[in-house]
């Protein structure tokens, strides 16, 4: 790597981790906090919203790559900005929704998806993607999980863009891959200094299914939504565990697969969170594999990946039978 590259990239991770700091001091000030409840994973005080260093990433990025990376500025700051505020006071999800579905708007209509699809499949897109958003952020629960989680996939996706096929613009991952860094030096402890909040995990997620969409469009290929086959496959078999329970999936609970782990198992919040990120990399892994071979068909590779997942899913009713 060019050394003034590797000097850039230096001086955005020293950005960011300043920016982290000053952020500390503003919700230490105005109590920008995280209290613990019957349904929480930890049991102490923190400072909540420590994932606004990846708007922070997000900003740095795009005004350095205007006017190309507007409508992605717009739609990050948008998502970030009605997250940060239900993290501070709570907004109604009617609220919530309609600027998760302006702000895929916005990546739909930068990334030409409108004239590139058709209009069934456009609403499938809108229905799945914003499923995405909220999905991740369901999963945002325990020291590390976001932070690493995210990590495997930004590094999968910039593999592919490396080796495979150029989908986007290199620094358009590595510095979501920097504020993932950065993140978990705060956040990947036994007592975290910070949580994500609804502003880190939406901000995050909001960035990959950006890339992912870029990425599909390249190739044209579904193949690559594997890249979220763990988070996938816990979010939709709990909010389907919940309905059968005829409970409210916006409230908080302690029924994900990583919360029945960490909760009524005590396994540590560090092992659970890495456990994730490497099942996902295991996939990941497979999924490049698959598509560079074509040793499979997309659907079978599907099956292959997510059925053992469910299977691994469905040991959460025997651990809480067992505790």
């Amino acid at each position: 790597m060019d050394t003034s590259l590797i000097f850039h990239y230096l001086i955005v991770l020293l950005v960011l981790f300043v920016g982290m700091l000053v952020y500390f001091k503003i919700a230490d000030k105005y109590n920008i906090i995280d209290k613990p409840n019957l349904r929480s994973s930890h049991n102490y005080i923190t400072i909540r919203g420590g994932g606004i260093i990846y708007w922070l990433a997000g900003v740095l990025f795009s005004v350095m790559n205007l006017p190309e990376s507007i409508y992605f500025l717009i739609g990050i700051t948008l998502i970030c900005g009605v997250s940060f505020w239900d993290d501070v006071s709570s907004l109604p999800n009617k609220v919530r929704i309609v600027i998760h579905f302006l702000s895929i708007s916005l990546v739909f209509y930068g990334l030409g998806l409108y004239s590139f699809l058709p209009w069934w499949l456009i609403l499938a897109a809108y229905v799945f993607f914003v499923g995405v958003l909220n999905a991740y952020n369901f999963m945002d629960g325990i020291n590390g999980i976001t932070g690493w989680y995210s990590l495997v996939i930004l590094i999968g996706l910039q593999y592919v863009n490396q080796k495979i096929v150029s989908f986007t613009q290199p620094d358009f991952i590595n510095y979501a891959i920097l504020a993932s860094i950065v993140f978990l030096f705060f956040n990947f402890r036994k007592r975290a200094k910070c949580f994500a909040g609804d502003v880190g995990s939406m901000a995050i997620s909001f960035w990959i299914v950006t890339l992912l969409l870029q990425l599909m469009m390249k190739t044209e290929s579904l193949i690559w939504i594997l890249f979220l086959a763990v988070y996938g496959v816990d979010a939709v078999c709990t909010i389907l565990h919940r309905l059968y329970l005829k409970q409210n999936i916006f409230e908080a609970h302690r029924l994900h697969f990583y919360q029945i782990l960490s909760n009524e198992r005590k396994i540590s919040h560090l092992k659970v969170s890495v456990g994730y990120a490497i099942v996902q990399l295991i996939i990941c892994a497979v999924t490049v594999y698959v598509y560079q071979t074509q040793t499979l068909n997309w659907t079978i590779l599907f099956i292959i990946s997510l059925f053992p997942l469910i299977l691994i899913y469905l040991l959460k009713f025997r651990l809480m039978k067992t505790v």
